[in-house]
C-alpha cells in the first residue's frame, strides 16, 4: 500500500497526497467521500473498501497559506527537470541548482533566485550574472504554491484532478439548469 491518494477539499481544490491507509481511515470515519478507486479491494472482518485513488473531504477545511521551502527537489520539480538556460532535460543526475545572482554577489537562497541548470550551463555561467555570462533564462524563477507542487509531484493525480474538475463543473452547471 505505498500508493498515494489525492485528497481534495470540499470545493474540489487539491489539498495533499496521503497514504492509502490514511485515506481509508478518512473514508471509514465518514470525513471524506470516495471519488475514484481502483478495482482492488481492501477487506477486513467487517468492512470491504475499494483502494482509493481520489477522495474529497465532506467539510471544507480552511488552511493557512503554506510556504514551500526552496529545496533542490522542489526547485527541479517547479522547473520540470529542465535547464532554465538551454531548455534541455538531460536527466536528474546531470542537473544542478543555480543561484541566478551568485551568493558571492549578494544573491539570496530563495525561490526567486534559484533555477535548475544543467552542469554544462552552470559551469559556463560560473559566478557571473546571466547578463555577464551572456545567457538568458527560459523563464523567470518564481515561488510556486503548495498545491502546484503537490500536483507537479504526481502527474497522475494532477490528471485525475483535472478530469474531476471538469465533471464537477458540468454537474454544477446541470444542477443550476434543473427546474426548482
Amino acid at each position: 500500500m505505498s500508493k498515494q491518494v489525492l485528497v481534495l477539499n470540499a470545493g474540489y481544490e487539491p489539498l495533499s497526497l496521503v497514504s492509502v491507509r490514511r485515506a481509508v481511515v478518512l473514508l471509514l470515519r465518514e470525513k471524506a467521500e470516495l471519488l475514484e478507486a481502483t478495482q482492488q479491494m481492501l477487506s477486513s472482518a467487517s468492512h470491504s473498501v475499494p483502494v482509493p485513488l481520489v477522495i474529497r473531504l465532506v467539510h471544507y477545511v480552511k488552511l493557512p497559506h503554506r510556504r514551500v521551502p526552496a529545496t533542490r527537489t522542489a526547485v527541479m520539480l517547479r522547473d520540470a527537470y529542465t535547464c532554465q538556460y538551454c531548455a534541455e532535460a538531460p536527466g536528474r543526475q546531470n542537473l544542478t541548482v543555480d543561484h541566478v545572482i551568485p551568493r558571492s554577489r549578494g544573491g539570496k537562497h530563495g525561490w526567486e533566485n534559484l533555477v535548475t541548470a544543467c552542469k554544462r550551463c552552470n559551469q559556463k555561467k560560473g559566478s557571473f550574472t546571466p547578463d555577464e555570462a551572456m545567457m538568458s533564462l527560459v523563464r523567470r524563477p518564481f515561488e510556486p504554491t503548495y498545491v502546484a507542487l503537490v500536483l507537479l509531484s504526481n502527474p497522475i493525480a494532477a490528471e485525475r484532478w483535472e478530469q474531476l474538475m471538469g465533471v464537477a463543473k458540468e454537474q454544477r452547471f446541470h444542477n443550476n439548469l434543473a427546474p426548482a
